[in-house]
């Protein structure tokens, strides 16, 4: 039998690893408390963490329990869906695509995708990667609200089964009047990159999973990194995701990830993503005008620091870009420092939601130690994607958000 809400169990002992080679500067103790107390006071039943530096882990750690049931404890090496992480990796192979002169960024949705969105003549592929298309957000149609009691309900009885098309959930966005004019704001919406999976499947005649697989996956030798299209299932070492319900823990780690798509359907490790920033802000992924692209946040974006599926995040210790991620069960957020020498990767299951003040406070020192290094002269993030601080939406069915939305 489960626990009573919010158990979590005693907290797994962090692991340390020592660097192979380069100067250490992870805070230990720090990191190792900081991933503590996410379980202890910021209502999560597992948080997994990993700093790596100079192309070595120098910390990873992981505390609370994989399963409130059975109260084994949480693997730092263990796999999690990723959420809206996926995006930077989609968004990676459209610039790919760019690069071999096979799409422009500038080209219309509706030179893509004829017939498919209302307005698209007038909204480019770079207008889906940044969010300033106006295309309504799926997500926020009511059979996607976990704030109500009835749609959450039925989701945890039988709607997490539901297999989706691409095409139905950007049909569920197309009967809301878009939020403005192409290019006239910004607004993330997850039915942006529903629509680049079908331009990428269109233009290569494989899915975007399959593309994501065969050109940075294989490459990468990311061997605990998937992208389920429709199988409910996490493979290997994986920490449950939770609701927190007035009859007990509800167990939520099973779902279609139909229903997120591109937009947030990965799953990985601390160790794939760290691996993954690194090589993609080292220039192994993408050549310099990509890159560069990928990180234009002029525009209508500037305010959200956020590029092509790459948000910048503004540290003391300098700048970091990465994304963060939130779908049941599950946040997660991914940074590397500009300069190439720090990346961090998060992932924490959320479940006991009420004291949300503990949840901020204790994230931001986690995020903190994960940039900053831990040390007393640490403080938090200028600016924190709302997913890794816990908004509230940030506990829906399908939450995807990130920034300012």
């Amino acid at each position: 039998m489960a626990p009573a809400a919010g158990a979590a169990g005693a907290p797994a002992a962090p692991h340390r690893v020592a660097a192979a080679g380069g100067e250490r500067t992870a805070d230990g103790a720090a990191l190792d408390a900081v991933v503590r107390a996410m379980v202890r006071e910021g209502g999560a039943a597992a948080t997994l963490a990993r700093v790596r530096e100079n192309g070595s882990t120098v910390w990873k750690g992981a505390a609370g329990v994989a399963d409130l049931a059975t109260g084994a404890p949480a693997d730092p090496d263990g796999r999690f869906r990723i959420g809206s992480v996926t995006k930077t990796f989609v968004a990676t192979v459209v610039l790919q695509l760019v690069a071999e002169h096979r799409i422009g960024l500038d080209d219309s949705v509706e030179s893509r995708l004829p017939g498919v969105v209302p307005n698209g003549a007038g909204i480019t592929v770079r207008q889906l990667l940044n969010h300033t298309s106006g295309i309504h957000d799926f997500t926020e149609d009511p059979a996607f609200d976990a704030s109500n009691e009835e749609t959450l309900r039925q989701w945890l009885a039988g709607g997490r089964w539901t297999s989706y098309r691409p095409q139905q959930l950007v049909d569920i966005a197309n009967t809301y009047p878009p939020y403005f004019a192409p290019g006239q704001g910004w607004h993330y919406s997850n039915t942006d990159y529903v629509l680049i999976s079908m331009i990428i499947e269109r233009l290569t005649g494989r899915s975007w999973a399959q593309e994501v697989d065969r050109r940075i996956i294989r490459p990468l030798g990311l061997t605990g990194t998937s992208m389920p299209i429709y199988s409910p299932f996490i493979p290997g070492s994986h920490a449950h995701g939770y609701y927190k319900l007035p009859t007990g823990p509800a167990d939520v780690t099973l779902l279609n990830p139909s229903m997120a798509s591109a937009a947030g359907a990965g799953i990985s490790t601390t160790a794939d993503l760290t691996r993954f920033i690194a090589a993609l802000l080292g220039g192994q992924l993408l050549g310099p005008a990509e890159l560069a692209a990928m990180k234009d946040t002029s525009g209508p974006n500037a305010a959200a620091g956020y590029g092509l599926g790459l948000q910048r995040l503004t540290t003391p210790c300098g700048e970091f870009w990465g994304h963060d991620g939130g779908i049941p069960g599950y946040n997660t957020l991914l940074v590397g420092e500009v300069t190439g020498k720090r990346q961090f990767a998060t992932s924490i299951n959320r479940y006991d939601l009420s004291d949300h003040a503990a949840m901020l406070r204790t994230s931001n020192a986690l995020y903190s130690a994960g940039t900053c290094g831990g040390g007393p002269s640490a403080s938090s993030p200028s600016a924190l994607p709302s997913d890794a601080a816990a908004t509230p939406h940030s506990a829906g069915p399908l939450a995807l958000s990130v920034s300012t939305h």
